[in-house]
């Protein structure tokens, strides 16, 4: 049973480190695998074919190391490395990729929980002189909610890595299209961009806003948007029928903004880099706020 954060205006799901989900890619500690706001959902999954939820991203599902795990060069073939947040990884081939299933071995967890609040400890194995403690806060709010983090380098050698949410998100189960606004706080130069997959031409980019002509049945994905300038980690979804405001906002500033989508979920992406030397400690965080456009 999912552990349920809720007040008048939100509703939070979160599923526990070895529940539903149990895939090698997202991290474990507090998958925040629903939201609603006043009833009406505002979170949906990463697909809708007939596949198995429990290997896919949900709602607000988060990932450590998305080009490479840590310790995964270092490891053999046969041998383990570490995914921050899920546990020790067994390595297949010479290269890897976060789509591939992994033999799992699950990290520690241990948890604590309030009427308004969740805490989530991870405790890492040390392999090939990584080892760390990561300890994941989700905390509600009147009409936000907090996701904070806290990674403690406890082993021998720099942990070198990076964070984001995915962000599987849409209004009212409606799929994306014309009454869909993403708006960004700085300007979107498109020829600054490192990717951008728009095959049916259904994405626009504008100034500071991402708009759509029609519902895209092809995925799409823009990658740096900010143009590898440094810019406020922050993000506004406005649907124009629910009349409903989503947004993210960080703690930090980040040069790495990727957006990714289909036609049933739009997915901003806040990337945080890490550098953490033995002994030392980085904290972070994201907040969430929903409300109704008239407000």
């Amino acid at each position: 049973m999912p552990h349920i954060l809720k007040n008048n205006n939100l509703e939070i799901n979160i599923d526990l480190p070895e529940e539903n989900y149990n895939f090698s890619r997202f991290d474990w500690t507090g998958k925040i695998s629903k939201v609603c706001f006043k009833g009406i959902l505002v979170s949906t999954i990463e697909r809708t074919d007939d596949v198995n939820e429990h290997n896919f991203g949900k709602a607000f599902y988060n990932e450590f190391g998305i080009d490479t795990a840590l310790g995964f060069q270092e490891a053999p073939i046969g041998g383990w490395f570490h995914k921050i947040g899920v546990g020790l990884l067994k390595k297949k081939s010479k290269n890897y990729n976060f789509f591939e299933k992994y033999e799992i071995k699950p990290a520690h967890f241990e948890i604590n929980s309030e009427s308004d609040k969740i805490n989530i400890k991870c405790i890492s194995e040390s392999i090939s002189g990584y080892s760390y403690v990561l300890i994941k806060t989700i905390s509600l709010l009147k009409d936000a909610f907090n996701v904070e983090y806290s990674l403690q380098n406890t082993g021998s050698k720099n942990i070198v890595t990076d964070e984001y949410i995915h962000n599987f998100t849409a209004i009212d189960n409606e799929l994306i299209g014309l009454n869909y606004v993403l708006k960004f706080p700085f300007n979107l130069k498109p020829e600054l961009f490192s990717a951008a997959v728009n095959k049916e031409g259904k994405v626009e980019v504008k100034e500071t806003e991402i708009k759509f002509k029609s519902t895209p049945k092809e995925q799409f994905f823009f990658s740096n948007l900010s143009g590898n300038n440094e810019e406020a980690a922050k993000w506004e979804l406005i649907n124009l029928k629910s009349k409903i405001v989503m947004s993210e906002e960080a703690s930090f500033r980040t040069s790495k903004i990727n957006l990714w989508g289909w036609q049933h979920v739009i997915s901003p992406e806040l990337f945080y880099s890490i550098e953490l030397k033995p002994g030392q400690i980085e904290k972070w965080s994201r907040k969430y706020t929903i409300h109704s456009l008239e407000k």
